[in-house]
């Protein structure tokens, strides 16, 4: 079975299940048959409006999120209850839930009216000091380990297993570097693979992410000022939040940011795994856009000469 093909079916959906048109029709319907209250508010697309749940504003100072498949649908009751929580004990911005809304009008899953936060997403044209925002990225991220993880969302489905051991993407990553024989380093890559699944999380488990990239960090006035998108969040091991050290830092703020994470080599080694993972498979899989592609790629050669520095 291909690389794509196994990952869908991981995820509980065929390719052949009927999904739901989510546009600004269906969003006007659902707002003003559960929320009359926002009747009067206009919806319109937002900038970019996401894959795996689409968003759209309602009025200038919220926004309407709907879960793309039912997969995504089983974060949304996880981050109206935590996302309040999390947010009296971080230092930036995160999103704020306010109101849930029920499957209806041909859309099966519940959805989330959201407050609007500020900021363009992570760019470097955007970032006033690369090493600085990396500094403050990885100064969230601590303070978030830091949260009393007790009754905290297990690694699982909701977040296709983020924070849990490596070895549940075993098959796909081999699978993978296999594909790609001849056009990487595929003993270097196996290599960088077995030793993050030699480097076991021991710990107990602590509050991650599970989604840091740049698309889901706003930049205001050259700095770091929010974090969104917590669908893949949880408790467990946090590496999988170390990948952008190789999506989005190089030298300089790699090494800032790795510095200021305070993670020992263990840790750094699944980083990489969680890392390398993810980009072999967008360019095994030949479903990704060009853009897509083109970033994993780039990202794998990243990794595989982090990985030679360290030997």
């Amino acid at each position: 079975m291909l690389v794509a093909q196994k990952r869908e079916a991981a995820l509980g959906r065929r390719h052949d299940d009927p999904q739901p048109t989510i546009d600004i029709d269906l969003v006007r319907r659902l707002v003003d048959a559960q929320f009359p209250q926002w009747r009067n508010l206009p919806v319109s697309p937002v900038a970019f409006g996401g894959w795996d749940n689409r968003t759209f504003h309602l009025g200038d100072e919220m926004t309407v999120r709907l879960p793309s498949a039912a997969p995504y649908s089983l974060q949304v009751e996880k981050e109206h209850r935590w996302l309040p929580r999390l947010a009296q004990l971080l230092p930036l911005p995160i999103p704020t839930p306010l109101a849930m809304g029920e499957p209806a009008a041909g859309y099966p899953w519940h959805w989330s009216v959201y407050r609007w936060i500020e900021g363009e997403t992570a760019k470097n044209a955007r970032i006033g000091d690369l090493g600085a925002f990396a500094v403050a990225l990885a100064d969230f991220l601590v303070a978030l380990r830091g949260i009393d993880p007790t009754d905290g969302p297990a690694p699982g489905q909701h977040n296709f297993h983020r924070g849990g051991p490596l070895s549940v993407y075993d098959d796909e990553a081999r699978q993978a570097t296999a594909a790609l024989e001849g056009r990487i380093d595929t003993q270097a890559a196996t290599a960088v693979w077995d030793a993050a699944l030699a480097a076991a999380w021991q710990d107990p488990p602590v509050w991650f992410h599970g989604d840091v990239a740049s698309g889901n960090l706003l930049v205001q006035d050259g700095s770091l000022s929010a974090v969104i998108d917590f669908g893949t969040s949880g408790v467990g091991d946090p590496s999988c939040d170390l990948a952008i050290a190789w999506t989005f830092f190089e030298g300089e703020s790699r090494q800032a940011f790795r510095t200021r994470i305070d993670v020992d080599d263990a840790t750094w080694a699944r980083g990489c795994g969680w890392t390398l993972w993810k980009a072999l498979i967008t360019v095994a899989g030949h479903d990704a856009n060009q853009a897509e592609a083109e970033k994993s790629w780039r990202v794998i050669d990243e990794v595989l000469a982090d990985h030679r520095k360290r030997l």
